[in-house]
């Protein structure tokens, strides 16, 4: 009996690393990466003691949005290889004892999709209603207010059709009609075409966009912008928005989607939810019961704050929601600033911050994601105007960046030309101060982050406790300390942060007998009888009686 027929829930407590096919590893010499070079680097994956990896985007594309834009949901784009490349790497992950979920854009296509081809050919063809038209208003503006993620109003106009066309990211990347039952089959029955071919799982992006709202009500202002206090660079974040998304229609389709994967033994999916102010209801509403999707992530740890509050409280908040859903944190992806930089200090030192967020992510109650390179320690890259990709990034220069700083190229070997990435000129540059975090400069070294997180990991899964455990957080009178048990069956264990810059004291809950310390390799705090000292980004884990 496989791993799967004895553990169908293996997604739960997990830990998932997210590869960025495009800056993994490239094997041809054109610059950017691929799927063999991904096959090839499997055992820099399975040694960090993870469970599954996540693909992003690599079917054919014309990479207006670095293959967010799909033109073809079944095949591999040429850039990253072909079906053949695609299985080997799924049989030598399986091989690995690693899960493989993939990305599915399903929200939007590219403009250049076939279906959306004949969707604009006119109003009256098969797939006249697969993609949100509207008509104009009577002075030719837009049907609504909605604006795109990416600049200006969410709708473009097609002269062809006469009408409006929807779009929450690109112009080339018009929305998919989900109030059509005839295109949710066709996107269910691209989704089983991977399902046949062995996948284990579904990534799913921008999960509470698909459904609009269908009479096209107008989305209100925030309220710090009808005041005119808001300061935000995207004025996208300027509304409330009731109307362009996380409709409660889109329960449905999951509901469909996850009957699917009922079909397959061992399947799971995980969404990401965009939904600002709103994140733990919507993941509480696309978790619950057994008939939805099996986690979701949101982006509250993937923002500027990191503090002992505001941990506890985005975790307590997603208890008190999530009664019978569960979570996936991430603190870094392809999206945002890494977290190193984001949340490091004036003078601090890099690895410190690295080690000490791993550790707090693997303690967390759910399952977690790591994005590549963040085992290494890579901190964001800056990118000059000339040499960005993003057009995220070229819309919104300078105010924001974009994101191609979190996606430079893997550093594998410090000796190598381009860090043994690839012979070719990169498809981004590599940061010369990634150099030094060479996974072949870490890969022995008891003290570098690389091993901080194996050990971290392999703690983890050692662990009922920490994978799978209850969580409940101790009261204290420093608010720079996060601290808390973990329980499953008869193990309990506790964990405690200093989130300051100073050292910190702290003495243990009443009662409170530490008899077994866990080993991690200066992990900055030392037990004193009923008192911990922690050093500053220290911590302290051990199980309790």
């Amino acid at each position: 009996m496989g791993e799967t027929e004895r553990n169908p829930d293996w997604w739960r407590g997990c830990t998932l690393y997210q590869v960025y096919p495009r800056s993994f590893q490239d094997t041809t010499g054109d610059g950017s990466g691929d799927l063999i070079g991904v096959t090839q680097r499997i055992g820099h994956i399975a040694s960090l003691g993870v469970d599954a990896i996540w693909l992003s985007p690599f079917f054919k594309s014309p990479m207006a949005d670095m293959g967010y834009d799909v033109s073809d949901y079944r095949a591999v784009d040429p850039m990253f290889g072909s079906l053949e490349d695609f299985d080997a790497l799924v049989e030598e992950a399986h091989r690995h004892g690693l899960k493989v979920i993939i990305d599915q854009v399903l929200s939007h296509t590219s403009d250049k999709h076939p279906w959306f081809v004949e969707s604009r050919a006119d109003r009256i063809n098969s797939k006249a209603d697969w993609y949100v038209w509207a008509d104009a208003k009577p002075d030719g503006t837009a049907p609504n207010n909605w604006l795109s993620v990416f600049g200006g109003s969410s709708w473009e106009w097609d002269s062809v059709r006469r009408q409006y066309y929807l779009h929450n990211f690109l112009a080339a990347q018009p929305d998919l009609n989900f109030h059509n039952a005839e295109m949710q089959d066709a996107l269910l029955d691209a989704v089983r075409f991977w399902l046949d071919r062995g996948v284990d799982g579904f990534r799913l992006d921008t999960v509470n966009y698909y459904v609009h709202d269908r009479w096209l009500r107008n989305n209100p202002p925030l309220a710090e912008a009808a005041a005119g206090t808001i300061t935000e660079t995207n004025p996208y974040l300027y509304q409330s928005h009731l109307f362009d998304k996380t409709q409660p229609e889109n329960l449905d389709f999951l509901k469909r989607f996850r009957g699917l994967l009922e079909q397959y033994e061992g399947r799971a999916s995980v969404g990401e939810v965009g939904d600002e102010g709103r994140s733990l209801q919507t993941v509480a509403a696309y978790t619950g019961g057994n008939d939805r999707l099996n986690m979701c992530y949101t982006f509250d740890m993937l923002g500027q704050e990191f503090s002992a509050t505001y941990v506890r409280d985005r975790v307590e908040a997603y208890e008190r929601n999530v009664a019978d859903g569960w979570v996936c944190w991430a603190f870094s992806n392809h999206d945002v600033v890494r977290h190193v930089s984001r949340w490091v200090r004036l003078g601090e030192d890099f690895d410190l911050v690295a080690k000490f967020a791993i550790t707090v992510l693997a303690c967390l109650r759910g399952s977690i994601c790591l994005y590549q390179g963040e085992e290494l320690g890579l901190t964001e890259a800056d990118i000059a105007f000339e040499d960005l990709r993003d057009p995220y990034g070229i819309r919104f220069w300078p105010g924001f960046k974009g994101r191609d700083g979190c996606r430079t190229p893997m550093v594998w070997e410090v000796e190598k030309e381009n860090a043994g990435f690839s012979t070719g000129k990169p498809w981004l540059p590599i940061p010369r101060e990634h150099l030094g975090r060479s996974a072949n400069v870490q890969w022995g070294e008891k003290s570098s982050v690389l091993s901080r997180y194996r050990d971290v990991l392999a703690l983890r899964k050692a662990h009922l406790s920490l994978g799978r455990g209850s969580i409940r957080f101790i009261d204290g009178d420093d608010d720079q300390v996060l601290a808390f048990f973990r329980e499953a069956n008869a193990e309990k264990s506790i964990c405690v942060f200093n989130f300051s810059a100073e050292e910190k004291r702290w003495a243990l809950p009443g009662g409170t007998l530490v008899f077994e310390e866990f080993d991690l390799e200066s992990r900055g705090g030392i037990l004193d009888g009923m008192s911990l000292t922690l050093q500053p980004r220290g911590c302290f884990l051990g199980r309790v009686l």
